[in-house]
């Protein structure tokens, strides 16, 4: 017998990164289909233009895009917000069709105060002045995920927690802790000054609700995280918001022993070769 879904009034998610290895399209899926809701804002990076490749759009990553497409089909609100791995449909700013918008960012009158949603881009440095280098980022980000995969893999296969290297990474460095920080507090100010009771964004994938005292007055920050490491969405019903975290649902017992056993089938070749060719190994 299925669970009845979870009424919502309004959900939030960013940076889904459909198209590369990193997308948790599966558990994204899951909880779409778990709740009912009446908006949903899609606030950026959803489909990742930038490393975008013919090659590689699972179907798992189909059917989170038809998903969504079905909730235009039964009434439900969709506002998408560009972002700047989709930055390519920012041409498409104010569009509507049905259900359907596209803009850069979407001030919502909201029963427990005014909401200001967008996705945070504009306020990082290295894309107004560096572009290429944030895409080369992107890149080696990418490529540390698909890492932190195979070793949560293995860590969960042998009982053992799953660990973020990207996000042990980040809180390591004071610079990336900073950034974070002056992030905030920028957005704070901004939201303060333009009368705003909440500023809602993405892009630095880390989620948090917390209040901020902004120049011209007391903001509550909310960032959506992202279904890449934290796979979080925010949540607002009855004039309150929360943050969900996505406990997987489906058990991947033998998904994960298959993929360790072809992992550790590749350790092994790698052996035997070193072996034949009398590499030493250190």
């Amino acid at each position: 017998m299925k669970k009845p879904k979870r009424k919502v009034d309004l959900v939030v998610i960013s940076d889904v990164h459909l198209g590369t290895y990193g997308c948790h399209a599966k558990e994204l899926l899951q909880y779409l289909k778990s709740i009912d809701v009446k908006h949903l804002v899609l606030n950026g990076d959803i489909i990742d233009i930038w490393q975008f490749n013919k090659r590689y759009w699972p179907k798992s990553h189909m059917k989170v895009f038809k998903h969504i497409i079905s909730l235009l089909g039964d009434g439900v609100r969709v506002s998408y917000i560009t972002g700047n791995h989709d930055e390519l449909l920012r041409k498409f700013s104010g569009f509507e069709m049905g259900g359907l918008e596209i803009v850069n960012k979407l001030k919502l009158s909201l029963p427990s105060g005014d909401a200001w949603i967008f996705h945070g881009d504009v306020f990082d440095v290295s894309m107004r002045h560096s572009k290429w280098l944030a895409k080369l980022g992107g890149i080696g980000y990418d490529m540390l995920i698909l890492l932190n995969r195979s070793v949560n893999n293995g860590l969960e296969y042998f009982g053992r927690p799953r660990i973020s290297l990207s996000k042990r990474i980040k809180n390591k460095v004071k610079s990336a802790v900073s950034y974070m920080s002056h992030f905030e507090q920028l957005v704070a100010d901004l939201a303060s000054q333009s009368g705003f009771s909440y500023a809602v964004c993405g892009h630095i994938h880390q989620p948090c609700i917390k209040r901020i005292d902004g120049e011209a007055g007391e903001v509550i920050y909310l960032n959506s995280g992202d279904w890449v490491e934290n796979l979080t969405s925010l949540e607002y019903h009855a004039g309150e918001w929360n943050l969900y975290f996505h406990e997987e649902l489906l058990d991947r017992v033998e998904e994960i022993e298959q993929e360790v056993e072809q992992e550790l089938n590749d350790a092994l070749s790698i052996v035997h070769l070193m072996q034949e060719f009398k590499i030493p190994m250190r």
